[in-house]
């Protein structure tokens, strides 16, 4: 899939998501925020001026999001832009509820957002033993694949493939291949490498 069609999945069906700032006190805070509209250039949700969330925003200019249902999630983090009442109007269009928690021109003391550059992911457990995880990145972002890989010096002794919970390793290359959209990250594979040619990579 591509990354519009899991941000229309992020707004159109998994709609609330767990946003995450760093509070005043230093410690990681979330809140459950509705994903509101989104297009080519991210992802927009609104809050109120008067809110702590508001004032994080602000100051940090960078969140964490994850929304989850029907055992699938869609997880990002990156940075975010304040567009005043840009898309409100629309917003509240699309989101009818919104009208009846800010009636009339209450709305007023609401302003946007615009997630415009995160990385993150797809990961879907609704089969259990063929999971799902795709990489999401938004805007100009630096594209970094996370996981565990097979460097050289692999010889071959299919020693992580027995102990792979989803048998999602290629065993017909040398060295042999992870298929990054099954992994678990679980970290067995490297685990039990006698050469120690599996690594983690972030």
């Amino acid at each position: 899939m591509t990354t519009n069609e899991y941000l229309k999945m992020l707004v159109e069906q998994f709609h609330s998501a767990a946003v995450a700032t760093i509070g005043s006190d230093g410690h990681p805070q979330t809140r459950i925020i509705d994903m509101m509209l989104w297009d080519e250039k991210g992802v927009y949700f609104l809050t109120a001026k008067g809110k702590a969330f508001y004032r994080q925003l602000m100051a940090q200019s960078f969140i964490a999001v994850s929304a989850t249902k029907d055992k699938a999630s869609i997880s990002l983090r990156g940075k975010i832009r304040n567009i005043g009442h840009e898309k409100l109007d629309e917003i509240f269009e699309k989101n009818p509820y919104m009208q009846e928690i800010y009636p009339g021109d209450t709305r007023s003391a609401l302003e946007v957002f615009c997630l415009y550059q995160a990385q993150g992911e797809y990961f879907d457990i609704g089969n259990p033993s063929h999971v799902t995880r795709e990489s999401i990145f938004i805007g100009e972002n630096e594209t970094r694949h996370s996981g565990y890989f097979v460097g050289p010096g692999c010889i071959g002794c299919k020693l992580c493939d027995s102990v792979c919970p989803q048998n999602c390793i290629d065993l017909s290359l040398k060295p042999v291949v992870i298929d990054q959209n099954r992994c678990l990250h679980c970290g067995r594979c490297a685990e039990v490498c006698p050469e120690q040619v599996i690594e983690r990579k972030d």
